[in-house]
């Protein structure tokens, strides 16, 4: 073997090694770098004419278990929403207030204790029903209720809309990933075309691959030009010779009626998430986008529905009490909440009584309506003006109104045998002439703005329902204790609740269903939290495993070091002999 050989082959080594530490210098370098795979500087032999002439890097790569990063992938989709989950689900419970950990019912925040605050403050204005301080503590109960009521509502509401902007946030995330597993196709396919190394490249595009993935449920495969080729569930092309962008319009205001209907626009609810102009919303089950579609359209308003029904029934019993009765002095008007008109049917038996009083409750004048008698809406308005000291009329916003026409004097309404409606009702309370309770679900109900402001006093009386009444006989008698007994039968008694809200029927009283709203919440929560920490641990043991197999191992990486100094030091002190056998050959040439 000549020394040019031998200084070639020397020279060879000494590059190769200079690979293979610059190499081992980046892993170690890169070893907390997210995504980083560690590399090998693949070496072989060069051989001419059956005679070894050194060594060659054959290339630079890493070795990625592709079952192991598809398994990762899958598990990083799941985490990612189980963790969105996991978040909303805990601010929801939130919104609920807390529930109390002693054995009395009105301690805590959350909507049952305020509920039994409510009964508390009524039974105790039942041993005392005139007392002004004690109706003014059962008002400011009930508007407690309510306002709680009205606030969880426009926090479910606030949740929505902020899923719904998470989405329009996540899908711009998608769209940059797209685009980079696009550009890192094209670049990893340019790369290996001029011989070079496409390691990097690639444990990039895996990155952005994981990320995505965190955004949405995806199929993918690596096609036979070494690109990846991305999917929705049901096939729909992301990612194939090109980056397909996803299209989505956050709706501008959410509220209850905001839903999002296959293949619609954003006007007028939730518009679609499309690509290439396909709905593929119902495609996305995983991922933040995937929780956050379920939370905005399944799991807040399933929350919404059970609040709106503790709220109506809520209305309901409070309503079906106050329209039996009448405040003293009573009210110079009563106007009603049901939409009608003149020409509405009016179909109803039993007779009503509707009463002018004084100031005092005494007798101004009044009449019995026999109910039967009249087919229309706009008859009945016919027959109480007919009444001495009475105007009625369906006022400009559909709602019948019946005022007393003398100065001072107001309006009382006995339901006496009255049946209105398919339901029955009473005279009073199916018109919802007498109110305490506005409102038809969470989001709207309140305390009559005249009772809570102090204009009309709360319905404690009873019209008397003699067969007959004298004038200037006292007809209202304030604080009757019966009414205060029925407002807190009617709070604390058994009702049917219909199935809601993933809520089957049950049945109970208003604060045991408050109860059952806030367990649910804080089960859901609690299943979200258990669910979340599994998925954590499932992808992160994925995540352990990966790195064990194809992530940077210090201790390795820093022997291999030493181990290629060595050899580098070999390949130097090599050349070093070879140069002196040059200048030993040369001075013996020369002499």
């Amino acid at each position: 073997m000549s020394l040019d050989i031998a200084r070639s082959i020397a020279f060879s080594g000494l590059s190769a090694t200079s690979v293979q530490i610059s190499v081992t210098s980046s892993n170690i370098s890169n070893a907390d770098t997210r995504g980083y795979t560690a590399k090998t500087a693949n070496q072989s032999s060069s051989v001419t004419n059956g005679v070894g002439t050194g060594v060659t890097v054959t290339g630079i790569t890493s070795t990625v278990d592709k079952l192991l990063l598809k398994s990762l992938i899958a598990a990083t989709s799941e985490l990612g929403s189980a963790d969105t989950t996991n978040t909303y689900l805990t601010s929801l419970g939130n919104l609920y207030g807390s529930t109390s950990s002693s054995d009395s019912s009105s301690t805590g925040t959350s909507l049952a204790n305020n509920i039994a605050s409510l009964e508390s403050a009524v039974s105790s204005l039942a041993s005392s029903p005139s007392s002004a301080s004690l109706q003014s503590n059962v008002v400011s109960a009930l508007d407690d209720v309510a306002s709680q009521l009205r606030e969880t509502s426009s926090g479910i509401q606030k949740l929505r809309a902020d899923a719904d902007q998470d989405i329009s946030s996540a899908v711009d995330d998608v769209n940059t990933d797209l685009q980079q597993i696009s550009d890192l196709n094209a670049q990893i396919k340019q790369t290996a075309a001029a011989g070079q190394s496409t390691a990097d490249l690639e444990d990039q595009r895996n990155t952005a691959l994981q990320d995505l993935a965190s955004k949405m449920n995806i199929n993918y495969f690596t096609a036979s030009n070494g690109d990846i080729q991305i999917y929705t569930k049901s096939g729909q092309a992301l990612v194939d010779s090109s980056a397909h962008t996803i299209s989505y319009t956050a709706a501008s205001n959410v509220t209850a009626s905001t839903t999002y209907t296959a293949g619609s626009s954003s006007s007028g609810g939730f518009s679609a998430i499309t690509v290439n102009g396909v709905d593929i919303t119902s495609q996305i089950s995983g991922g933040d986008i995937g929780a956050l579609i379920t939370l905005r359209d399944e799991t807040l308003p399933d929350a919404q529905s059970q609040l709106d029904q503790l709220a109506q029934q809520l209305a309901s019993v409070m309503n079906s009490v106050s329209n039996s009765a009448s405040a003293v002095p009573a009210p110079t008007s009563l106007t009603g909440t049901t939409s009608v008109s003149s020409g509405t049917a009016l179909s109803a038996t039993g007779t009503v009584r509707i009463a002018v009083t004084d100031q005092s409750g005494n007798l101004v004048s009044y009449g019995d309506l026999d109910l039967s008698s009249y087919s229309t809406v706009g008859d009945l308005v016919t027959a109480i003006n007919g009444i001495s000291g009475l105007s009625a009329s369906v006022d400009a916003d559909g709602h019948l109104s019946i005022a007393a026409t003398g100065s001072g004097n107001g309006v009382a309404v006995n339901e006496m045998t009255s049946s209105v409606g398919a339901l029955g009702e009473g005279f009073s309370d199916y018109f919802g002439l007498n109110d305490l309770v506005t409102g038809t679900s969470a989001a709207d109900i309140a305390v009559n703005a005249k009772i809570l402001s102090g204009t009309n006093e709360i319905q404690l009386a009873t019209l008397d329902s003699s067969s007959t009444l004298a004038v200037g006989s006292s007809v209202l008698s304030s604080g009757s204790a019966a009414v205060v007994n029925a407002f807190y039968d009617a709070l604390t008694g058994s009702r049917t609740f219909a199935s809601t809200g993933g809520l089957a029927a049950t049945t109970g009283s208003l604060a045991d269903y408050a109860s059952t709203i806030v367990s649910d919440v804080a089960s859901k929560a609690s299943h979200a939290s258990a669910t979340y920490t599994a998925k954590e641990t499932a992808q992160s043991t994925y995540a352990s495993s990966l790195s064990s197999q194809s992530g940077v191992n210090l201790d390795e990486e820093s022997a291999k070091l030493s181990t290629l100094q060595n050899k580098y030091t070999a390949a130097s002190a090599l050349i070093q002999a070879i140069n002196t056998m040059y200048s030993a050959l040369l001075s013996a040439v020369q002499s």
